[in-house]
């Protein structure tokens, strides 16, 4: 048996603070673990990834709306297996090196293996048996699959196998109505895929605001068609066609959809059932995900689980932030808690979308409804945004009305994901009140200045309900 000072499970956020451990503690003898190629899911299969494939995407449809500002441009070929190669060849050159580095380096030894409890603190990983008194689980997720019949006999694609396609499908069904689905929907779309996607929720990217949801579907809906409130009930291959039946919650009507492929992107799940947690006296939740404390300390002391292994937030830059937490508590010796007050995301959908923080009807129920105040704007209220011409993309700003603390912002248009950033480091100030957005200044004309409209544009509860259903944007 061989004996660390840590052993960490998985490359990708639980290398964050390798380097600065070593320096720190060049005693330690520590053993890296991870079964996939290196770099973890954001690098292997998850955002690096699409996210090169979803900027062609953007590239197509600007192109496209180029003619609404006299510029007459067509696209002769999209190069599909171009798009493809260049995403694949970034993508392996990047875990190539850290693999070249992971197996040439002395401070550490590196096993490519399945790791797995056999006791506490007490891992089998290939053939040997290794244990250590410290060990950090990060072990990322795994596509969730639904019981829908027939599937087990289906090809299908999910968004980890989606990355090594060679041709593009003529159509393409995408099972699932959240994120991974807006943002293939998208990819497909603009690559010149009939595409369809069929949700059971009764909207598309339903953890989004309800205007934000029915704005995105009306824009999405020009380039695709999109079906919710059904579930999937079977899938079958027929005369070479894949074939997705599904029933509607509401009436119970039926519907059958054709296509050359199916996505399946029904959200991620756990994979620690790999681990044998339960041999480590490391416990998980009815969905198999990791409990931790608010230190990130899993129910076996010093052993840590931050990134998508706890379940808490599947995002890189959440890992990352839970890296920090962890390397000070555990390292360190400090005792600091994880802060999710303002966990910020963005869907690389077309139009983008980005947010952090409350949701209106989260706010209302934890402040009272009389105790908030509503931030609005509309892109096209800007210089920047008439230049655009972009019409119905907005900014919310949900707000404590006396002390202007922001609670939550959401935004639905160009460069959301960017935008947000704007209101990020306020929610980590004391206060995290709005008067230093209020008081700065901004570029003009610049898409900055819907920030700072909306903070200065504010309304009651049902006074934005108001303007949302002069646009049509009240369900």
């Amino acid at each position: 048996m061989k004996q660390y000072d840590l052993i960490i499970i998985g490359t990708g956020s639980a290398m964050n603070y390798i380097g600065s451990i070593l320096q720190e503690h060049p005693e330690m003898k520590l053993a890296v673990i991870d079964k996939d190629d290196p770099g973890g899911i954001c690098l292997t299969r998850g955002c690096i990834p699409s996210k090169m494939l979803l900027y062609p995407a953007e590239l197509v449809r600007n192109i496209e709306i180029a003619r609404n500002f006299g510029i007459h441009s067509r696209i002769d070929n999209i190069d599909f297996n171009t798009v493809m190669e260049r995403m694949r060849k970034s993508i392996s050159s990047d875990i190539e090196m850290i693999r070249s580095g992971l197996q040439e380096t002395e401070d550490f030894d590196y096993y490519p293996e399945v790791a797995e409890f056999i006791s506490p603190y007490t891992l089998k990983v290939g053939d040997e048996t290794i244990t250590a008194s410290m060990i950090f689980l990060c072990t990322g997720s795994k596509t969730l699959i639904p019981p829908i019949k027939g599937l087990e006999n289906t090809e299908y694609l999910t968004s980890d196998t989606v990355l090594q396609m060679t041709s593009l499908p003529n159509s393409i069904v995408i099972i699932g109505a959240g994120y991974i689905a807006a943002e293939y929907g998208h990819f497909f779309s603009a690559m010149g895929s009939k595409v369809t996607i069929i949700g059971r929720g009764n909207r598309v990217l339903s953890q989004e605001e309800p205007e934000i949801s029915i704005l995105v579907r009306r824009e999405m809906e020009q380039y695709m068609e999109i079906l919710t409130g059904y579930d999937v009930t079977e899938v079958r291959e027929e005369n070479g066609k894949k074939v997705v039946a599904g029933t509607s919650s509401e009436d119970g009507s039926q519907l059958e959809i054709e296509a050359e492929a199916i996505l399946v992107a029904t959200g991620r799940a756990s994979n620690s059932d790999i681990l044998h947690p339960e041999k480590g006296n490391v416990e998980v939740d009815e969905r198999g995900w990791i409990k931790v404390n608010e230190h990130l300390e899993t129910t076996s002391p010093n052993v840590w689980a931050f990134g998508d292994s706890n379940g808490q937030y599947l995002f890189k830059h959440v890992g990352n932030h839970e890296s920090t937490v962890v390397y000070r508590n555990a390292i360190l010796k400090h005792d600091v808690s994880v802060d999710y007050h303002a966990v910020p995301h963005a869907v690389f959908s077309w139009p983008e979308i980005a947010g952090l923080g409350m949701s209106e009807n989260a706010a209302i129920e934890h402040y009272g409804e009389e105790k908030i105040s509503i931030g609005f704007q509309p892109f096209e209220g800007t210089g920047k945004g008439l230049a655009m011409g972009l019409k119905n993309y907005f900014v919310k700003v949900i707000l404590e009305a006396e002390s202007q603390k922001i609670l939550g912002a959401h935004i639905i248009g160009p460069e959301a994901s960017v935008l947000i950033h704007e209101f990020i480091p306020l929610m980590y100030t004391e206060t995290q009140n709005v008067y230093p957005l209020i008081y700065s200044m901004d570029i003009h004309p610049s898409l900055s200045e819907v920030i700072k409209r909306a903070v200065n544009s504010q309304y009651t509860v049902n006074e934005y309900h108001s303007i949302l259903m002069e646009m049509n944007l009240m369900e």
